[in-house]
């Protein structure tokens, strides 16, 4: 009875969450421009959750409240020179060829809509390629060939699995890096710009990620995801290198969550198909559930190549909608966690003796990973940048989901691996 009483409860906080306006506002000297973000309304009173930025550049996130009659750019832009520090100085640099994979399956309308940004980048030389992931239908294809034939590849992959449709499209490329992200997106402008700039700088980089920030924050789920964090990795560029360790990631580089995330990352397309790509057990369509982006990273850094993340390379995420939809996310994340981990001894075994000796952090890891996380107060955020103010308790159902996840993620890479290999017979 009291387990089904704090469910309850947890369902009621759940639903009285509210709305939060999403916002950009630009500083540049005594000037402040403040825009509502990607597809929202005009900014009016109430609580707004801003990204700041200084000439251009993403450097923080605040959540603030606006006052009823006050005028949102002036309250705003006191809070944000109050408690954002600048960008860096200089430009990304030149940046290579590039190509974009976006897959997908059966989304046209979110698709049509990412793709329209994706082709608005300021990227001097890039191409786009869309895999149409076990298409049920001709929608994403029509999509493709009556709005956008002369700048958009279309390939179709039949076998389900978001590892397989990138693996696809890595074979399709002909850029010096190929990035990847999602069609529930929007790219800022100068995304791939900056994603792929470092790649130019670095002749050791094999990976870059980017940031990640919510499209929308109109539903609990959203606020509530969004709230403890999100996909951000907070505003500060940093470099991981396989040869100098970093003294506070203990489990690198197995906690691969920490580098970035699969709607906002890219490789050298040499380095990414030199280790076979990704593994095609792996990620959202399969059993698995997950893991491919985090298997990519690990792959890439334990061949001895960097990985850079920068936030000044963003996407704008459309975060799932509902309730319903967090029960999935939770499980699924931690399903495609232990998955990415079996995959990668599974195809690594040398890993393995630094995988055991890195274990019994790793299992307190995962604890705090799933654990409970209370809110830190009744309303404003943390530090900007921190991007975890955690402003609504985490509920203990869907830490329960995570974990049961997680226990579940080797038996279902397992089980992806027997699906796709009943697969190829059938396909031969």
């Amino acid at each position: 009875m009291a387990g089904s009483a704090r469910a309850r409860q947890e369902i009621r906080r759940f639903l009285a969450i509210g709305a939060v306006q999403v916002a950009e506002l630009d500083l540049d000297g005594d000037q402040a421009v403040l825009r509502p973000g990607p597809g929202n309304p005009p900014i009016t009173h109430g609580e707004v959750f801003v990204l700041v930025r200084r000439h251009g550049r993403p450097v923080g996130t605040l959540l603030a409240h606006v006052p009823q009659g006050a005028d949102p750019r002036v309250v705003l832009a006191a809070r944000a020179r109050a408690e954002c520090a600048g960008a860096e100085s200089g430009a990304p640099g030149e940046p290579p060829y590039a190509s974009v994979v976006v897959a997908t399956r059966e989304r046209a309308g979110q698709l049509a809509r990412a793709l329209d940004s994706l082709l608005a980048q300021d990227h001097p030389r890039f191409e786009i390629v869309v895999v149409d992931n076990a298409p049920v239908t001709n929608g994403t294809r029509e999509l493709v060939e009556r709005k956008y034939a002369e700048r958009v590849r279309y390939v179709c992959e039949p076998v389900p699995g978001l590892a397989v449709a990138h693996n696809t499209g890595l074979a399709a490329v002909r850029g010096e890096v190929v990035a990847f992200t999602d069609d529930d997106v929007v790219a800022d402008p100068r995304w791939l710009t900056e994603l792929t700039a470092p790649f130019a700088a670095d002749a050791a980089l094999g990976c870059a990620t980017g940031l990640i920030l919510p499209a929308r924050l109109t539903t609990p789920a959203q606020v509530l995801l969004e709230s403890h964090g999100g996909f951000a990795k907070g505003f500060t560029p940093r470099t991981y290198d396989p040869a100098d360790p970093p003294v506070d990631e203990p489990l690198f580089p197995f906690t691969a969550g920490r580098f970035g995330s699969g709607a906002n990352m890219a490789f050298r397309t040499d380095v990414l198909r030199s280790v076979g790509g990704f593994d095609p057990a792996t990620g959202a369509g399969t059993p698995a559930r997950g893991g491919d982006d985090l298997y990519g990273f690990v792959r890439v850094l334990a061949g001895g190549h960097r990985l850079r993340y920068t936030p000044y390379a963003l996407v704008w995420h459309h975060h799932r909608e509902t309730w319903r939809d967090l029960e999935t996310q939770a499980y699924g994340y931690g399903a495609g966690l232990t998955a990415y981990l079996t995959a990668v001894l599974v195809n690594r075994p040398a890993l393995l003796p630094a995988f055991l000796a890195r274990l019994p952090r790793g299992l307190a890891h995962a604890r705090a990973l799933t654990a409970v996380r209370a809110a830190d107060g009744a309303g404003g955020g943390g530090l900007p940048g921190d991007h975890d103010a955690r402003t609504h308790p985490w509920p203990r159902r869907l830490s329960r989901l995570q974990r049961r996840g997680m226990v579940y993620g080797p038996v279902g890479y397992l089980k992806a691996r027997h699906a796709l290999r009943a697969s190829v017979r059938r396909a031969g």
